[in-house]
């Protein structure tokens, strides 16, 4: 098992990691993203375990189920459980974003994942999550 810090949602019971240092829009983008249909898996601190040559993302048990909203404070979410990673992004300032990337890959426990880096607070971002999903699944 190996901890990560970031926020996952299950888009289609698929899962994306968000990554940034605090403040870099990792909620934020999570809550657009549930707000358009995609499941949280975990806020904050996830736990990564491999089964077979696939990663299982999934909460601690003591913050399951909920958002850090900030303005709000911490709010119950409908969750999912677990999840199979399939995308870790970056959040990045938009400047930094790359017009026309490779998607590049990250390493958890010898399994490789797709990877990109985009900017949060985008009003498009919750859209190019969707399509990079969409994209490294095979099915743009």
């Amino acid at each position: 098992m190996e901890r990560v810090h970031g926020t996952c949602i299950a888009i289609d019971g698929d899962g994306v990691l968000l990554r940034g240092p605090s403040g870099s829009g990792k909620s934020d983008l999570a809550l657009r993203l549930i707000d358009s249909g995609a499941m949280l898996v975990g806020d904050d601190q996830l736990q990564l375990s491999r089964m077979g040559d696939q990663l299982i993302v999934r909460p601690p048990d003591l913050l399951s189920g909920q958002l850090e909203i900030r303005g709000i404070g911490i709010v119950p979410v409908t969750a999912v459980a677990q999840a199979p990673l399939f995308l870790v992004i970056d959040l990045i300032p938009a400047e930094q974003v790359i017009r026309f990337p490779e998607i590049g890959s990250c390493r958890y426990l010898d399994i490789d994942v797709p990877l990109l880096a985009l900017a949060a607070f985008e009003a498009s971002a919750p859209a190019k999550v969707r399509r990079g999903l969409g994209f490294v699944r095979g099915n743009q």
